[in-house]
């Protein structure tokens, strides 16, 4: 655990009691400050309480004790309008952090020459940052992963000079770090997404590049408009690189033949690993990842001064890749089953489709989002036919008709069943059963890990499927 000195005697109100609140909080208390921490939901408060944390009613609470409000990343800051606790600290004067500002802090104070790689985007975060923790494992470094992705950034080992800290951050996290540093920050993609709570997309691409403004050095990609504004107004200020999946770049980090390559000014290029055959890396989308996390960790080693000749290969061919992103779960003969549920907007779909052009028996629906499938009506040439579960059934129904044969199969366990059936008797050298649904899942499943969860276990039902690992 990482311990928060930086408060040291003063008062902290804690608000939102979920892990990374129920950690910070422990960091707090650990550290020497007063905590006191509340939750509008009573199984937050009934956790807490359990692990010990002071409770405190916030809404009838003294603000001006307050020296801080340490907020969960899931809380409204600005829009739709600010959380009632928001407002509060703000008529009062307490500055608003998140958990990861109090690493910082912490870094700052006790380390702060200890290697920090933070990584951001609309799509391609979790991918990234776990391929990045997992080429540095491979080369022998001590890592620490957390953040937006697997466990609350205080959980981890305190920042030391020679362990690697690969933190994953979401603009929620971004915008409650307001020193936020890193020795290296990544920034992937944008394109819209949480305008519910940054209000325009130009809000939602400022707040993502608060961290490639603080960076050491910022590895940005070029491939959208947002990125390549990105990089050339931080190209005026410091050290940058680009990578793009499109575009042959020097100096910067390209794909020439599926190989990954480093040019500099001079188009000198070093081949650094092939994506080729690398199922866990399928896709212009994953190659857009893995040209992020390489030009990461080398930028990163350099900055260090540590030799970056390291087994670049062997590391990208022996990642396994994330559960629920483009996961390949099982066959049946030629048949392959993949569970993509994390795809919960038509934008990431995109990336699926993208990946399987023919032979696609598509399981897709849930709650929808602003705009539904429609974007997608390019690649239903290459679908089979189509499974539509959950509310959003008849829209998509309406959107797929003419273009694509389908049916209403109304749940996840009917739809893997009926497109088993059909793959199992298509003609088609690698048919595909492809979970992308396209949708939120809370009309049906908690989360998407519940639903591709879901998937997994009525694939391993299925007769005569061989399941490959579990991630």
């Amino acid at each position: 655990m990482i311990r928060a000195t930086s408060f040291n005697g003063k008062t902290v109100a804690v608000f939102g009691l979920g892990s990374s609140g129920i950690a910070s909080a422990r960091s707090l208390v650990s550290g020497g400050a007063t905590v006191a921490a509340w939750d509008d939901g009573e199984a937050g408060r009934n956790a807490a309480a359990q692990e010990g944390i002071p409770l405190v009613d916030l809404s009838q609470a003294d603000w001006s004790h307050f020296s801080a409000l340490v907020l969960t990343p899931g809380v409204p800051l600005t829009h739709p309008e600010p959380h009632w606790t928001v407002k509060k600290a703000r008529a009062s004067g307490v500055e608003i952090i998140g958990d990861i500002e109090i690493f910082a802090r912490e870094r700052a104070a006790h380390a702060p020459n200890a290697p920090f790689i933070a990584i951001t985007g609309t799509n391609g975060k979790s991918t990234t940052t776990a391929l990045i923790a997992h080429i540095l494992r491979h080369a022998g470094r001590d890592v620490q992963l957390g953040g937006n992705i697997g466990r609350a950034v205080l959980t981890l080992e305190e920042p030391a000079p020679e362990r690697f800290h690969i933190v994953e951050m979401s603009s929620f996290q971004i915008d409650l770090t307001p020193t936020l540093k890193p020795t290296v920050g990544v920034m992937l993609n944008m394109t819209p997404d949480h305008l519910d709570r940054h209000g325009t997309i130009e809000n939602y691409a400022a707040v993502k590049e608060r961290l490639v403004e603080g960076a050491e050095i910022a590895a940005v990609g070029i491939d959208d408009d947002f990125g390549l504004a990105m990089l050339q107004r931080r190209v005026r200020v410091g050290p940058a690189i680009a990578f793009s999946a499109e575009k042959s770049l020097a100096p910067g980090y390209s794909l020439l033949d599926d190989t990954i390559i480093c040019s500099n000014r001079e188009a000198l290029a070093v081949k650094l690993g092939s994506l080729r055959g690398i199922a866990t890396l399928r896709g212009k989308h994953n190659a857009q990842n893995a040209l992020a996390a390489v030009a990461a960790v080398r930028e990163c080693l350099n900055w260090l001064g540590q030799s970056s000749d390291i087994d670049w290969q062997g590391a990208l061919s022996s990642f396994l890749g994330l559960p629920h992103r483009m996961e390949e779960i099982g066959r049946i003969g030629n048949v392959l089953f993949v569970n993509d549920s994390k795809a919960t907007n038509a934008d990431s779909t995109e990336k699926a489709l993208l990946s399987f052009p023919r032979d696609v028996f598509w399981i897709v629906g849930g709650r929808p989002k602003a705009g539904g499938i429609a974007a997608l009506e390019k690649y239903f040439g290459g679908i089979a036919k189509a499974y539509l579960i959950g509310e959003s059934s008849e829209d998509f129904a309406r959107t797929l008709n003419g273009s694509v044969a389908f049916e209403r199969s109304g749940t996840l366990d009917a739809a893997v069943s009926a497109a088993a059936r059909d793959a199992t008797a298509s003609t088609g050298v690698e048919p595909v059963v492809l979970l992308s649904p396209a949708c939120a899942s809370y009309d049906q499943f908690r989360n998407f890990e519940i639903r591709g969860e879901s998937f997994r276990q009525l694939v391993e039902a299925l007769p005569g499927v061989v399941m490959r690992r579990a991630s």
